[in-house]
């Protein structure tokens, strides 16, 4: 066996083991998670973020963050955006930030006004630093990752290999969920979102965090195999995850993860010459099949329930009167808010409240977009629009970052139906700013 085959395999290998005994041996997940955050800090230090320490470090704590919640590992529930920060800022203080991050200062300018507001017009009754840092912390996390990558260079290699520290948790979290459910039968009965299938926790974050765990697979299958047993092993494991993912039975997270794998191949096969869209369209057979193949198994696991689910039908085959489970509801209201307060919002927090005075609602939103317009109001949009606009002109400038599209689409998609819950469409977002050099060494590019 190949060196860099056994390496890899002991990568896979170690972290299969770290799922299974989150599941059998609860307790070594604490110190799992306790080990993540210890020896990301000496990781960084110790190589003073020469190859971006801080990205892999952070991606690590990203990919970690469902199993770690999943399993009750995490020191605190939203640890992994404050490790994510952390980390970023130690990296940059080895390598300073971007100077073409104006846009990300402003972006976390326009966000203080409502912080102050929220912190007066917050109910007597809530704890105030918590409500705050529940709702603000994500764009908080997208910003300050945002002044670091915005525009740095980077190689093929480096950014294939932040994937990677973002993907090997989340075969630890599918590891986790099939010894969590080992008879499907017994717990697949309808159609809604399965909590049983997502090891017991959030479906929507759990398919999240899947859908992402697929597409870095599937890149590295495209992009990363260097022999044949890798090819093998990375199919192996996006095909899992793609099976994983579809038993939690929440279609967000999972069409996400496909319109990513799909905008990949597209971007690869117009960048390519002749004989590369020649062996691409291969590979893009190839991979239907086998993703068609994967469904028709879970189709049969199921009993059909997962044709139905993504039909919008109930396990009777009844068209569910809603497609978003009620949370079009949420962001009605939340417009509404908009449109009474419209110069600074609500308040960070403050929307949740207002909802259920006004709407008997008691619940988070699941949207990021109406939740900006309801605490932040027209700076909320502002906001909004350097976020979109700013990597679409880098894209139209320089479009050599294959992934820039899949991580866009990754963040917009994912806030839409998840918000920022979790670390993952803030970093991810991060990543789509970054310059990819291809075809150079790590050290033959300069930090900017």
């Amino acid at each position: 066996m190949k060196k860099e085959d056994q390496s890899y395999l002991y990568l896979i290998l170690f972290h299969v083991v770290v799922g299974a005994l989150g599941f059998i041996v609860p307790f070594t997940s604490k110190i799992y998670g306790y080990s993540i955050f210890i020896f990301g800090l000496y990781y960084i230090i110790k190589n003073k973020n020469r190859n971006n320490e801080a990205l892999i470090a952070a991606a690590y704590v990203v990919g970690s963050e469902v199993f770690l919640r999943m399993t009750d590992g995490n020191p605190l529930y939203e640890i992994s955006k404050y490790g994510v920060i952390v980390f970023i800022l130690l990296g940059m203080y080895f390598s300073s930030f971007s100077k073409q991050a104006l846009p990300y200062w402003i972006f976390l300018l326009l966000l203080v006004p409502s912080i102050i507001i929220s912190t007066y017009a917050l109910n007597f009754d809530t704890n105030i630093r918590k409500a705050i840092a529940f709702n603000i912390s994500g764009p908080v996390c997208l910003g300050v990752a945002s002044l670091y990558t915005m525009g740095r260079k980077i190689s093929l290699d480096e950014i294939n290999t932040v994937l990677l520290s973002m993907g090997l948790p989340i075969l630890s979290c599918v590891i986790y969920l099939i010894l969590y459910t080992p008879n499907l039968q017994e717990v697949i009965t309808g159609t809604e979102s399965n909590f049983e299938t997502s090891g017991g926790f959030g479906p929507n974050q759990v398919a999240t965090i899947l859908g992402l765990g697929m597409f870095i697979f599937f890149s590295r299958f495209i992009l990363d195999s260097k022999t044949k047993l890798q090819i093998i092993v990375n199919l192996f494991i996006a095909l899992n995850i793609m099976y994983r993912g579809m038993l939690t039975f929440s279609r967000g997270g999972m069409i996400t993860g496909f319109l990513m794998i799909l905008l990949l191949l597209i971007f690869l096969y117009f960048k390519s010459n002749q004989a590369g869209k020649f062996k691409l369209s291969y590979i893009m057979v190839f991979l239907g099949f086998a993703m068609m193949a994967t469904w028709t198994y879970t189709s049969f696991q199921t009993d059909g329930l997962i044709n139905k689910r993504y039909s919008n039908q109930d396990a009777a085959g009844r068209v569910k009167e809603s497609q978003f489970t009620g949370r079009e509801e949420i962001a009605r209201s939340e417009i509404e808010i908009f449109l009474k307060n419209p110069i600074f919002g609500v308040g960070v927090g403050k929307g949740t409240e207002v909802r259920k005075a006004e709407t008997g609602i008691k619940a988070a939103s699941h949207d990021e977009i109406t939740r900006m317009l309801a605490e932040h109001g027209t700076l909320g949009i502002f906001a909004l629009l350097i976020l979109v606009v700013t990597p679409l002109v880098l894209f139209l400038q320089n479009n050599f970052n294959m992934f820039l599209l899949c991580f866009v689409f990754f963040w917009f998609l994912t806030i839409n139906h998840a918000a920022m819950r979790i670390a993952a469409p803030a970093f991810v977002y991060s990543l789509a700013l970054l310059n990819v050099q291809l075809g150079l060494p790590k050290k033959r590019i300069p930090n900017n």
